[in-house]
C-alpha cells in the first residue's frame, strides 16, 4: 500500500509539532466537553512486522484498539498468531468485522463492497458468511460492529446488517446515508495513514482540522492502516499514544464499551 506524503517527510520536528498542536486542541475541547476517544485499525488478519509493532505500541501505552478484521483473510492459524497480544491485552483489544473479502463491486464511482450495485440478498449472504467464519475462528472475541471497506455502504446494506444481528457501524464522520435506528453509528474523524494530500505541508492543517472536529464532538475516532506505515508513521503514532495516555480525563474506549453503554441507556 502507498505511504502518505506526510510520512515521506524527513522533517522529524513536524511530528512533534503536530502532537503539540493536538495537545492544545485537547485542552480546548476539555473546557467544553467530556472527551472519549477510540482508535480503529483496518485491514486486519495477516501477521506482519508492522502489525506486531502496532500492537506492541498499544500494549506499551495501555490504550484500547478496535481491530477491523477481513473475514476471508482470517484463518485459524492467523488468529492463533495473535494469541500473545490477546493474552497481554485482554481488555484492550476489540475485534470486529471489516467487509467480507474487501473487494469492490461497484462498476463505476467510488469503491464499495456493499454498495448499491449489489442486491440486498447478495449483501446479506456475504455478511452472514463473514460473520459465521469469524465466529467459528474467534468465538466470543468477535464484537457485532461492522466497518465497511472504504468507509461506505448503501442503506440496503445497513438494513441487512441489522437483520444479521449487527449492533453498530463505523464509517467516516459525516457519511451518508445516515445509519438506521437500531444500528449505532460510531464514526472516525481522523485518517492517519490513507491521506491524499500531495505534500506533508498540505497534510498538517487538514490532519489537525480532523482532530479538532473529532475532539470537539466529544467522541474522537482515529483510523489507522498498519500496512501503510513506515518508521515516520510509527513515530507519530507513538507521540500521539503517549499524549493520549497522559490525559486520564480522556476516556479511551472500545466498541464493546460504546455498544453496551447505549444498550443500557
Amino acid at each position: 500500500m502507498k505511504i502518505s506524503t506526510l510520512y515521506r517527510s524527513n522533517d522529524y520536528h513536524l511530528f512533534r509539532d503536530i502532537t503539540d498542536a493536538v495537545e492544545k486542541q485537547i485542552r480546548a475541547a476539555m473546557a467544553d466537553n467530556e472527551i472519549k476517544a477510540f482508535f480503529r485499525a483496518d485491514d486486519i488478519a495477516v501477521p506482519s512486522e508492522n502489525f506486531s509493532k502496532m500492537m506492541g505500541l498499544f500494549l506499551k501505552y495501555q490504550i484500547p484498539l478496535c481491530l477491523a478484521v477481513v473475514p476471508s483473510w482470517m484463518t485459524k492459524k492467523r488468529w492463533e498468531a495473535t494469541a500473545e497480544f490477546r493474552e497481554k491485552g485482554k481488555a484492550l483489544f476489540c475485534w470486529h468485522m471489516h467487509g467480507y473479502r474487501h473487494m469492490n463491486h461497484e462498476p463505476k464511482g467510488k469503491k464499495q463492497e456493499f454498495g448499491p450495485a449489489r442486491s440486498p440478498q447478495a449483501v446479506l449472504n456475504d455478511l452472514t458468511r463473514g460473520q459465521k467464519r469469524l465466529q467459528t475462528i474467534m468465538g466470543k472475541d468477535l464484537t457485532q460492529v461492522f466497518t465497511p471497506p472504504w468507509n461506505r455502504c448503501s442503506m440496503d446494506a445497513m438494513m441487512m446488517l441489522k437483520k444479521a444481528g449487527f449492533t453498530g457501524i463505523s464509517r467516516s464522520h459525516g457519511s451518508l446515508p445516515v445509519a438506521p435506528e437500531g444500528l449505532e453509528d460510531i464514526p472516525v474523524h481522523v485518517d492517519l495513514h490513507t491521506r491524499k494530500e500531495k505534500s506533508a505541508e498540505e497534510s498538517r492543517p487538514t490532519l489537525l482540522e480532523e482532530f479538532k472536529t473529532g475532539l470537539a464532538s466529544g467522541m474522537c475516532g482515529i483510523m489507522l492502516h498498519h500496512m501503510c506505515m513506515n518508521d515516520q508513521a510509527f513515530l507519530l503514532l507513538e507521540y500521539l499514544l503517549e499524549l493520549f495516555s497522559g490525559y486520564r480525563q480522556i476516556k479511551k474506549v472500545t466498541y464493546d464499551y460504546l455498544i453496551s453503554k447505549n444498550e443500557n441507556q
